[in-house]
């Protein structure tokens, strides 16, 4: 099912929806060497080969682990021949430095367009010297409704998928396979051909897929699943509402649920937005300890991810609880999304370039490091806001309970009293 035009890729309208940068590049045939970063199954082999497929280039896949310098040599030695080629080098981070050497000098005559795929951060894992000469383009997971996209192509397509097989997938099975393997759209084909294919069929030849067919071969039980997929989010709802409301066995429970979904990726967006969200200036340094506690998890895995991560649950559902900070900041942007926004005072404005004092910019601007306490009277917000309080400090733990002291105080000294 792998695409052959570049119209043809599911998901990363980012990259190759039209007018975006990989669609431009093919449409004007001016390609760049490129590394393609992102999770397992997202599109990064796909996009290399939708790419050959619409430029008609020659196309070949290698292995930077696995392949010889020798197999890198042939592709060359191809291109040199026959012309351009695009080679998809996979795990482009294990690429050894004799194997670099011979490459980089091919890469900048264009006789080799590069399409490096690697799970790992480019810009902490590969080469600078491969990085100096490449676009890094991160590739996304894909979104529950590309991969019903793509396992609706699979079902119909004749040629290349299942379409010569009668298949009922049931809405639950379609919903179930594409949310639990979060955006990883080979692994939703692998389950769905191996559903196909080992469930045997009906009288009238009709292989019927359910949701029990699936889980099995997916190996994800539905924990959460509703036809509309709704239960998914409820799970994730009801996750972030215990651990506001401060009940730790609750958002265990539920956690455990997405634990069993194998749903890392959700438990840690969740727990870091929490942390910042509901929990706050309360206690910043239990936003701090769940970033380690998710950097934690994110490396080792499950199934030993569950225990930094039931650190983080008991350690936010036990603190003080604030959401001061995401008020203050809601506050200020509906305030210029009613075009309440003013004009910066002049002496705030930039005055690093000739001719700004002649304009007022900069001028009378007090450096407060000049001051005592580092501190002096002078107005920050435009004149229509100056009375203007974003922030509502609350009394719910020690640490913000010392910011409303000194934030009262500072609004006392600079004229802006807090009511």
């Amino acid at each position: 099912m792998r695409p052959q035009k570049i119209e043809d890729v599911v998901g990363q309208t980012d990259l190759v929806g039209p007018g975006k940068i990989i669609r431009r590049m093919v449409e004007a045939k001016l390609l760049s060497s490129m590394i393609l970063y992102g999770p397992p199954g997202t599109g990064k082999t796909s996009i290399a080969s939708a790419i050959a497929g619409s430029t008609k280039y020659a196309f070949r896949t290698l292995n930077a682990a696995t392949d010889s310098k020798k197999e890198l040599e042939q592709v060359v030695l191809e291109a040199k021949m026959s012309g351009t080629v695009i080679l998809l080098l996979d795990e482009i981070h294990r690429l050894t430095k004799p194997k670099q050497d011979f490459l980089l000098p091919h890469l900048e005559s264009g006789r080799i367009i590069l399409v490096g795929a690697t799970t790992e951060n480019p810009y902490i894992s590969i080469n600078p010297a491969i990085r100096s000469r490449t676009q890094i383009f991160e590739v996304k997971p894909l979104s529950p409704a590309d991969v019903k996209i793509a396992i609706n192509r699979a079902l119909t397509d004749e040629e290349k998928g299942l379409g010569k097989l009668k298949i009922n997938l049931t809405p639950e099975a379609l919903e179930h396979l594409s949310q639990v393997t979060h955006g990883d759209l080979r692994s939703a084909l692998n389950g769905l051909e191996l559903a196909a294919k080992s469930t045997p069929p009906a009288a009238d030849g009709l292989i019927t897929i359910d949701l029990g067919v699936i889980e099995e071969c997916v190996q994800k039980k539905a924990l959460v699943h509703d036809k509309d997929g709704d239960a998914h989010y409820d799970v994730i709802s009801a996750f972030q509402k215990s651990i506001r409301g401060s009940d730790a066995d609750a958002a265990l429970h539920y956690m455990g649920r997405l634990i069993e979904a194998g749903d890392l990726p959700s438990i840690s967006r969740r727990l870091l937005t929490i942390a910042y969200e509901d929990i706050g200036l309360a206690n910043p340094q239990a936003a701090a300890r769940t970033v380690q506690a998710v950097t934690a998890a994110e490396k080792i895995g499950f199934p030993e991810a569950r225990i930094p991560l039931a650190v983080a649950v008991i350690d936010l559902c036990l603190s003080p609880k604030s959401n001061s900070a995401i008020t203050a900041i809601d506050a200020a942007l509906a305030d210029l999304a009613k075009g309440n926004y003013g004009e910066i005072p002049s002496h705030l404005r930039d005055s690093h370039y000739q001719g700004a004092a002649k304009l007022g910019r900069g001028v009378d601007y007090k450096y407060p490091h000049d001051y005592l306490h580092d501190w002096v009277k002078q107005d920050y917000l435009p004149s229509k806001l100056k009375q203007k309080h974003y922030y509502q400090p609350k009394d719910n733990g020690r640490y913000e309970q010392a910011l409303k002291e000194q934030y009262l105080k500072l609004c006392q000294a600079q004229g802006r009293p807090f009511s």
